[in-house]
């Protein structure tokens, strides 16, 4: 790793500058940039380099427009506009929407409508297209309805389920296990159950509940992740048998036929 003189020589061969024309932008004498890339002279005959106090380590960030990881060590990106702009989670959803009795309408976003809400989950022109609706037992948070598509959730959510989600404010706050909504710009709109792995790797954990299909379980990197929506009650039009009530009725006509051959003999 580079020390300190080193990546002051490199900002220094970089602008293509000497010393002395250095020590002018930051505003100290060429005696002392000297001193810190090429050291001073010592009686043995060798050259003790001095350590750049904060002054002049802020001086050179400031006039040459360094990002300060690069000096400490921290980064090789020299300048700070070569900084790579990462996303950060916002802690609030980008736009919502009330009802005339100022309270927050439920977003739905059928199927079709998922290409357009990756590009417009912070327009509030485009939020406002898409149907909305008020429900009485969501009222503690910010909720959105999506539609299911596919069968990756299975045994827990059918394709066309409606599933209410509320925005999940911070990524540590995800639970291990729970099912969530996931909007990113690579995978798109994906209902999954998740393993919270942030603190520890920057990543969520992604899981499919199907495991008779072809459904492997993958990884999402945070800062490519938009939205997060917490799973707190689902609508579905697949209404379940119960899964015994052919048998019992079958018994049941057992014994009935039984007793009647009792009461005929």
């Amino acid at each position: 790793m580079q020390q300190i003189d080193q990546k002051i020589t490199a900002i220094i061969n970089h602008f293509q500058l000497n010393n002395y024309a250095f020590s002018k932008r930051i505003g100290v004498t060429g005696t002392t940039i000297d001193s810190i890339v090429n050291g001073r002279p010592q009686p043995d005959g060798t050259r003790k380099k001095t350590k750049p106090g904060y002054d002049v380590l802020s001086a050179i960030i400031d006039q040459f427009n360094i990002n300060p990881d690069y000096l400490f060590g921290k980064s090789d990106v020299m300048l700070k506009q070569d900084v790579a702009k990462i996303q950060t989670y916002s802690g609030i959803p980008k736009v919502v929407t009330v009802n005339q009795n100022d309270e927050e309408n439920v977003v739905y976003v059928p199927v079709k409508a998922r290409a357009g809400y990756l590009d417009g989950y912070g327009d509030s022109e485009y939020i406002e297209t898409l149907p909305t609706f008020h429900m009485p037992q969501l009222t503690n948070g910010t909720y959105r309805c999506f539609e299911v598509e596919g069968n990756s959730m299975f045994s827990t959510f059918a394709d066309g389920d409606l599933v209410f989600g509320q925005y999940v404010e911070d990524l540590k706050d995800i639970k291990n296990g729970r099912v969530y909504v996931i909007v990113s710009k690579n995978d798109g709109i994906v209902l999954k159950r998740i393993i919270n792995n942030i603190e520890e790797k920057g990543q969520l954990i992604l899981k499919s509940d199907n495991t008779n299909g072809n459904y492997p379980t993958y990884t999402i990197n945070a800062e490519d992740i938009m939205e997060v929506w917490h799973v707190t009650m689902f609508a579905s039009k697949q209404i379940p048998e119960p899964m015994d009530v052919y048998d019992r009725l079958h018994d049941l006509e057992s014994k009935l036929l039984q007793l009647q051959e009792a009461l005929k003999n």
